[in-house]
């Protein structure tokens, strides 16, 4: 399957900043500005001056200054209202260490726009995943019994449907924005992505991964191979992630639209998070720690 390359028009590519490697961060300008139309950036309320340093390293792109760190739900929501007065038909979600290879975008609006033609409801097309450590590309997912099972893509096909897409790489109308809403501020940083697909997929809507579009993206701050019966490559975050990962879990499983396969997988996942963290993170007292007050806000919260 051949990947089509060069600018796609209609597409306002978001990326949110907060803290970033400045030389990481222009090799994703240029490769995201080359595909996409236009290319706003949402900076968190970085220490340094985001704008300036770019604007130093020779980098054209607008930049929305928060000033403080509202979260990566918020910052997508000033970059989607930015995309819409700017006359976006499509959002390209990104993180700020997400690299899209080469044809991406214009794979992914090439398969929405099929998609929706053969009548299909769509919520997101997104690629699939290269981890910048290992180079090994991950398939996308759907819930099966008590795990995430993956989805085997067969020889020439372009889409698969997925139960979730990670938020950078994510390519969304705006259209179905305006019908299923935007992200949820109150999650701040982890399950954001999850909420709103959990949340289309209750509207009537599909996520959808693409077979051969990828991107280049990292998980977790550290990554620990281990054996479990088998190798497995383990990322492991700082302390407070954990605090978000489980707060975030007991709201949405306090929510009535989260359909009940989410909430059996999510279950085991935390269970398998917890052991992790327990048996291999190198602060595992502060992790608990923070997972124990996760799970007693999610639940004052959800009051």
């Amino acid at each position: 399957m051949n990947l089509e390359t060069g600018q796609v028009t209609g597409i306002v590519a978001i990326i949110v900043s907060y803290q970033p490697d400045l030389a990481r961060l222009v090799d994703l300008l240029k490769a995201v500005s080359s595909q996409t139309h236009r290319v706003v950036m949402v900076d968190n309320g970085s220490n340094e001056d985001v704008a300036g340093s770019l604007a130093r390293a020779g980098s054209d792109v607008d930049v929305v200054s928060l000033g403080e760190n509202l979260g990566i739900a918020a910052a997508h929501n000033v970059g989607i209202r930015w995309a819409r007065e700017h006359g976006a038909k499509y959002v390209l979600l990104m993180d700020q260490d997400s690299v899209p290879e080469t044809g991406m975008v214009a794979a992914l609006k090439s398969a929405h726009e099929d998609l929706v033609a053969a009548g299909n409801k769509v919520a997101a097309v997104g690629p699939r995943s290269r981890d910048r450590q290992t180079g090994h590309l991950a398939p996308h997912v759907r819930f099966a019994g008590f795990r995430f099972a993956p989805v085997a893509c067969e020889p020439g096909q372009a889409v698969v449907p997925t139960d979730v897409l990670i938020s950078s790489g994510s390519l969304i109308s705006i259209e179905v924005l305006d019908a299923v809403g935007g992200m949820d501020e109150q999650l701040f940083i982890d399950q954001v992505d999850i909420e709103w697909v959990l949340r289309a997929r209750a509207k009537g809507y599909q996520a959808w991964g693409h077979c051969e579009a990828a991107m280049i993206h990292s998980l977790g701050e550290q990554r620990r191979r281990v054996w479990l019966g088998r190798w497995r490559e383990i990322p492991l975050h700082r302390p407070f992630r954990y605090y978000y990962m489980f707060r975030n879990s007991v709201l949405l499983q306090r929510r009535d639209y989260p359909c009940r396969a989410w909430r059996r997988v999510d279950t085991i996942r935390l269970l398998q998070i917890l052991l992790f963290v327990t048996m291999f993170h190198p602060q595992r007292f502060q992790a608990l720690w923070s997972m124990l007050r996760g799970l007693r806000d999610g639940v004052s919260m959800g009051r």
